[in-house]
């Protein structure tokens, strides 16, 4: 049997493939734990500059498994929990990490796939992607960090009707609600992909991981506070080897080696 995650690691880049294909990238126990150990190797491993993720198939990720759930109709309660708290492990690891997180959307993303692909640093996406929120149609809530994400993304105007009424969302409409970051044609999803993955695996590792948690303070920091924070950060981040090394090359015209 095939695994249900396909991790590859090569040149700082960390590569996980969402890979039930057959499932649309459906979300069961196995996949979620899979993608939390996956998530916990590459945020974890010092070689990992940059972490992407994807699905196999025609689908980036139709949500939870509804086999699993419609299999789980004595105890759905303390199922989906389960599955979702496992899910919510693999998200907060690849919330949390200290370097980039870059999304390829090779097709739809539904429920849980749309949370995954809000999750993005970067997010492209194929023409035929569509996001979906897709919970209320089976009488569920969001997990995944939808309910958290969706709002700072979109707004929460926005991001009610996307929850309460499923609407779906075409790729371009996408980009310009400020969900994803660009439209790429199918057939250069991967080499679009491959060159902003190498530039930011060729990037100063700590700084980006640094400047993404400071985005992600700013949502509950008051001004003040954040200042300070910025303050100390770029203090950090000038008296580090990154910080020394891009400074230097500047000065002598050179192109930056954070790698070394």
């Amino acid at each position: 049997m095939s695994a249900v995650l396909l991790e590859k690691t090569a040149d700082g880049v960390a590569r996980l493939t969402l890979n039930r294909p057959e499932q649309g990238n459906a979300i069961d126990f196995a996949l979620a734990e899979a993608l939390r150990d996956g998530a916990r190797d590459a945020a974890a491993d010092p070689a990992v500059r940059v972490v992407v993720l994807t699905g196999a198939g025609r689908m980036f990720c139709v949500g939870g498994d509804i086999g699993l759930m419609a299999g789980a109709a004595d105890s759905p309660g303390p199922v989906l929990r389960q599955l979702a708290e496992t899910l919510h492990d693999a998200v907060s690891t690849l919330a949390d990490m200290a370097k980039p997180l870059v999304v390829l959307v090779n097709g739809p993303a539904a429920g849980a796939g749309l949370s995954l692909a809000a999750l993005g640093d970067i997010v492209l996406a194929v023409p035929g992607a569509h996001f979906t929120a897709a919970y209320s149609a089976i009488g569920l809530t969001p997990d995944g960090g939808m309910s958290w994400l969706l709002p700072r993304l979109v707004g929460l105007r926005v991001a009610q009707e996307m929850v309460l009424t499923n609407r779906r969302v075409k790729a371009e409409e996408a980009v310009s609600l400020g969900l994803i970051t660009r439209v790429v044609e199918a057939e250069a999803l991967e080499s679009e992909g491959a060159a902003l993955l190498a530039k930011l695996a060729d990037g100063p590792t700590q700084a980006l991981g640094k400047a993404r948690w400071l985005l992600a303070e700013a949502h509950t920091n008051g001004l003040a506070v954040h200042l300070d924070l910025e303050a100390q950060s770029i203090a950090s981040a000038a008296a580090g080897a990154e910080g020394l090394e891009g400074v230097a090359a500047f000065l002598a015209k050179r192109k930056p080696d954070f790698r070394g």
